[in-house]
């Protein structure tokens, strides 16, 4: 038998490598621009084309390279950062590992323009499947002018995985943001297709971050600084009032390298305790400055998963910074002592007191009481006192109670409905229907108590609006285009860059649902109109949470792009506990909710209502 084992070919290994490190347009982003700030630029151009997959090009004016250190670095594992194993755990630079340039021109047409600013040529070299195809001096800048081109030319089954243009653009934005937010000193510019989607300039950390995630938190951050000799931590809190209610703008950098850490997420939530509502999440860009030796990033491709010596020591350093921080600015919930200006401006109080008043108010009892030495005990006999006129609510009348009227309306706007028989897929039991003859109740305002011919069910408002709304809006995407309510007085919506590339993704599929948004320019949407059930005024607020749920949406199954947005805006609009319902609020709410084909889970298969039979009651009396 022959031997079957061999090494595999350089292009095949570098290919096989590069599915760990590039993975899709927005890994190369991320290497590419970390290559630039290990290279001291000052100034750094990200250039895309079709989401990166046709074009990704970055211009630094770094200190460039060599001739020889221009190929050296396509090789698998040549680095500069790494000399002998100790090195490895007192790593300052993003990149060490010498594996990002040898992935990239494993999966993609590359090339490279680079110079020092001793030499009087630069270098350029084409690579192409991991071969360099030319390499020739060329007259360029100082720094290093490096084109990607073709993601996965020679990969095709890769590419097929690659999401839509707007998907992986998101992908490469929330890239260009994280290196961004870790470097304010540096001027960062993004163009997308021909279109500057960034433009930064250099700047504090406070300028870099209003820059990127909005001007709407110029006057709502909270700074964090706390030294120690074991760690620094810095950086930036949103105050309460900026939580939103999926996972937002939280960032985490270690050594100016953004990580993901679910413990030390739980250390800024243990700090906003009774602060925020426990279903928000509070906005954070915090920086920990450690010891290299302490950490090790060497334990994912992405690096953005490290590990810490001591978790507990971060883990309360952290929380004890951001608490310190929220107390010392005063960031609590307090009393507001002021007086409201609309109060100011009442005639009672503007008015000056005449001598008639000031006569009519001295000379009452009730007046004495407060005003004269040892009075404030004392109680006018019952048939003296000004205040006696208030035990006549507390004295029966006298006359009967009359009933309501079939027809009559009580002053809550409930009605007194005829004898009425609901009957739907999910309660055609044999005999057991939903009556209404007895009127629906509602418990603390979030659950409908319903009487059936069987017993009762108990209905979950929110959850029940969600699967009416949801099957109201699946209609809708599928071709039964909802009704606008055109706004009298549109409103103007400003969105962050990553947000703007969603909206633009989702404008025919919201225009089909009853949204009418319109571009106005950079980054910014007019709304001209809302579906007719949102209400006037709101509207704003509706498509910024939107937004937020569509882009942090969580599911075991993978769903299309229409069914995640059906699935977020029925969820969004859906009515919440505290709510209260009329009596013909909860009728039309049960009516729709049993005229659906599915009315007893909602969409994710939580259910709407439970039901309580007779006999259940009865057992559980012990009859």
């Amino acid at each position: 038998m022959p031997d079957i084992i061999q090494l595999l070919p350089d292009n095949i290994a570098n290919q096989i490598a590069a599915g760990e490190v590039i993975q899709r347009p927005a890994s190369a982003v991320k290497e590419l621009l970390e290559n630039a700030v290990d290279a001291g630029a000052t100034i750094i151009k990200l250039v895309v084309t079709d989401a990166g997959k046709n074009l990704i090009q970055v211009i630094d004016n770094g200190k460039g390279m060599s001739e020889t250190d221009a190929r050296m670095s396509f090789e698998r594992h040549a680095t500069s950062k790494i000399s002998n194993i100790d090195d490895l755990f007192h790593i300052k630079t993003m990149g060490f590992r010498g594996e990002a340039l040898a992935s990239i021109a494993a999966v993609a047409q590359v090339e490279i323009k680079t110079k020092r600013a001793e030499d009087e040529l630069g270098t350029f070299i084409e690579i192409e499947n991991s071969a360099v195809i030319r390499q020739e001096p060329c007259a360029t800048q100082t720094g290093t002018i490096i084109c990607m081109k073709n993601l996965f030319f020679n990969v095709p089954a890769r590419r097929n995985f690659l999401k839509s243009n707007a998907a992986e653009m998101r992908h490469i934005v929330d890239e260009f943001i994280r290196v961004a937010m870790a470097f304010p000193e540096v001027f960062f510019s993004l163009t997308s297709n021909g279109q500057q989607v960034f433009h930064l300039e250099a700047g504090s950390l406070k300028q870099r971050l209003i820059q990127i995630l909005g001007t709407h938190y110029n006057t709502r951050l909270v700074n964090v600084k706390e030294d120690t000799d074991y760690m620094n931590v810095y950086g930036f809190v949103g105050k309460p009032e900026t939580a939103k209610k999926t996972r937002g703008d939280q960032y985490f950098f270690v050594n100016n390298r953004f990580i993901k850490s679910a413990y030390l997420n739980h250390a800024v939530m243990n700090a906003f305790d009774e602060m925020i509502a426990r279903d928000s999440f509070p906005m954070y860009v915090l920086f920990i400055d450690v010891d290299p030796s302490q950490i090790d990033i060497n334990v994912h491709p992405t690096k953005q998963e490290i590990k810490f010596e001591d978790e507990k020591v971060i883990y309360a350093f952290v929380q004890a910074a951001v608490k310190h921080a929220l107390a010392q600015f005063s960031i609590a919930p307090s009393l507001d002592f002021s007086l409201n200006a609309d109060i100011q401006s009442l005639e009672a109080v503007n008015r000056p007191a005449t001598n008639e008043t000031l006569n009519n108010v001295t000379s009452s009892n009730l007046f004495k009481t407060f005003v004269q030495k040892n009075q404030a005990h004392k109680i006018d006999p019952v048939n003296k006192s000004e205040l006696n006129h208030w035990r006549d609510f507390y004295e029966p009348s006298g006359k009967p109670l009359q009933p309501l009227a079939p027809d009559q309306t009580t002053d809550a706007g409930q009605t007194s409905f005829e004898h009425e028989v609901i009957t739907g897929p999910a309660l055609q039991r044999g005999s057991h229907v939903l009556i209404t003859d007895v009127a629906f109740t509602q418990i603390q305002q979030a659950y409908i108590l319903a009487c059936t011919t069987n017993g009762f069910i108990l209905i979950h408002q929110q959850q029940a609006h969600e699967r009416v709304l949801y099957d109201r809006y699946s209609q809708a995407i599928n071709g039964k285009s909802m009704p606008t309510q055109q706004s009298l007085f549109p409103s103007t919506i400003e969105l962050g860059a990553g947000d703007t590339i969603l909206m633009q993704e989702l404008l025919p599929d919201l225009h089909t649902l009853g949204y009418l948004i319109e571009p106005f320019g950079l980054n910014t949407f007019v709304v001209q109109g809302t579906p007719a059930d949102i209400i006037q005024g709101n509207e704003k607020m509706a498509i910024e949470m939107l937004l937020e749920q569509y882009k942090h949406f969580s599911s075991d199954i993978k769903f299309s792009r229409r069914e995640r947005l059906v699935r977020c805006i029925a969820r969004q609009q859906a009515i919440r506990p505290g709510q209260s319902l009329s009596q013909r609020e909860m009728t039309t709410l049960v009516n729709e909710l049993f005229a659906s084909t599915t009315p007893n889970t909602t969409p994710n298969g939580t259910p709407t209502y439970i039901e309580f039979k007779n006999d259940y009651l009865d057992r559980m009396f012990g009859k």
